[in-house]
């Protein structure tokens, strides 16, 4: 029977019951992303943080985002100063 393949510095095989449990996410804000629709980009952000968003991220119209979900963000589309679309993520 051929033997193991050896780990880096002769260590043993990782032990799969000593790896770490997969995080559990935050709860994210009971709070409607389209109360601020509407809104000036400051208070809105403002508010948001309030609310409990940990982060709030302001994008101009179009912006290229990463399509990554974030619990616990927000974003706002702001044009002119005012929030015209918001959204989770």
């Amino acid at each position: 029977m051929p033997a193991a393949p050896a780990f880096p510095g002769g260590a043993a095989p990782p032990n799969v019951a000593s790896m770490a449990p997969i995080p559990t996410p935050p709860a994210e804000p009971q709070d409607s992303p389209d109360r601020y629709v509407g809104l000036a980009a400051e208070a809105a952000e403002r508010q948001a943080r309030d609310h409990g968003w940990s982060t709030v991220r302001s994008l101009p119209p179009g912006a290229m985002i990463t399509m990554e979900y974030l619990a616990g963000r927000l974003n706002l589309e702001v044009e002119e100063g005012v929030v015209t679309r918001s959204w989770k993520g």
